[in-house]
Order: structure tokens, then sequence, then C-alpha cells
């Protein structure tokens, strides 16, 4: 059974539709790509899988369950954890109380559940007292992803997670997210215009364009650019 569904999702903006008719689905341990430019609405499905965004249409389904009577706060409870474009760390907070913070009301053990999770993260164990904001992109990048697996989610929903980062730490997170799933237990939703990332990581990868999610790129296309944009809509 997928660990997450959507089914004929449809999301707004007030009046505005963003969103139409999104079907996909994830299962355990699966890592699915979804891949457009910007204004397509990537972030509006996260954000709509998150919570945040009003559904207008269709269903989103979490382990069998639906999840659209659900805070954002019973959706984080159950296992659904976003890492957002922009990171939005805590700026004036060190290293260490943004992983606290982020577990602070879980219950959990947070000294143990910040070391376990350090060990995935060796570039900000030298930098634990460092505050957010004089972190650079690709640190606070490497901080957001940290702060969500504090939380010991189930699926996780990264947002752009390369956007503006060095291509070094790009390939840190990569490696990291590599070994993610390769240990099993969590299931990724990865969203991006950065191909060749998305292309390494995810087993399936759709394109989006215009808020409508209906294609499945085959992978062995993948590695070709124009391929990619025929089809996201972008080339006839």
């Amino acid at each position: 059974m997928p660990l997450l569904e959507v089914k004929g999702l449809s999301a707004a903006y007030g009046l505005v539709p963003a969103l139409h008719r999104v079907d996909f689905h994830a299962d355990p341990g699966e890592v699915v790509g979804i891949l457009g430019h910007n204004g397509m609405g990537k972030t509006t499905l996260m954000r709509a899988i998150m919570g945040f965004v009003k559904v207008t249409g269709g269903e989103i389904l979490f382990d069998g369950q639906s999840i659209l009577p659900a805070s954002v706060n019973a959706r984080a409870r159950a296992g659904i954890g976003l890492v957002p474009q922009g990171r939005e760390i805590f700026a004036n907070l060190s290293v260490e109380e943004n992983l606290q913070v982020g577990i602070a009301t879980t219950g959990v053990d947070i000294a143990a559940t910040v070391a376990e999770v350090l060990e995935l993260f060796p570039r900000l164990k030298r930098l634990l007292d460092r505050r957010g904001g004089a972190l650079s992109g690709g640190e606070q990048q490497l901080l957001s992803l940290a702060r969500c697996l504090c939380r010991k989610p189930r699926l996780m929903l990264l947002d752009e997670p390369t956007e503006g980062i060095q291509p070094s730490i790009n390939d840190e997170i990569a490696e990291t997210l590599k070994v993610l799933t390769a240990r099993g237990g969590i299931t990724i939703v990865l969203v991006e215009q950065n191909l060749d990332f998305i292309a390494g990581l995810a087993g399936r990868v759709y394109a989006i364009s215009n808020g409508v999610l209906d294609r499945q790129i085959p992978r062995e296309q993948l590695t070709d650019p124009r391929a990619v944009s025929e089809f996201m809509g972008f080339v006839t």
C-alpha cells in the first residue's frame, strides 16, 4: 500500500486555482521526483500536502487514512515533514537550538535524537554554537534537513533543496538522502528544477506544468534535457 496517495487534488489561493486534479503516489522507502520550472505548482503541491494551502477538490491519503481534516501540526505528528523552499531556519538561534526546537514538543530524548541526526551531518557538528543566520546558504539547507529529521518523519517533502546551493553541498545532500533511503523506513517526495539532482535520486519522476501533473518522464530520458523539456511542455 502506498504511504502517500494524492487523488484528483485541486488547490487554490483564494479564488485563483493553483493545482488541477493532481494524481500520484509514493510507496514506502521510495523517492518520487516532481520536476518543474518556477511558478508551475511544485511548492503549492508540497504546501497542500502539508496543510498550508486550501484544497478545493480531491483527496490526500497518508498510510491509507485521509489527512484533509488534519491540521498542519497533526500531519507533522503523524509523520510528515516539510523542508521548505528558502529553508526558514531560526536565524537568531544557534544550530543546536534550531535542532532542539524541532523536537521540543515530541517527548523524545532531545540530546540523543540530536546526536543521532548529527551523525548524518558531520559538517554541522562543528557549527553547533554558531547562529543559524551566520551560516552559508548551503549550511542552512543542511540545518533545515537535519531539523526535519529530528522529528523522525516517515515522509519527507523536500521543496527545491538545491536552490542557490553550491555544488559541493548539493553532493552532500544527495549522499545523505541516499543513506536515508538505503536504511529504509523513509519516503521522499522531491520537487526540483535541478535535473541531475532529481535524476540521481528518484525512482519515478513526473513533470508539472501550470498546476497539472500528468506526465511521467521515462528514466532513460532524464539525461536528455530536450526530451525533459518536451515532457514539461516547453518544446514543441
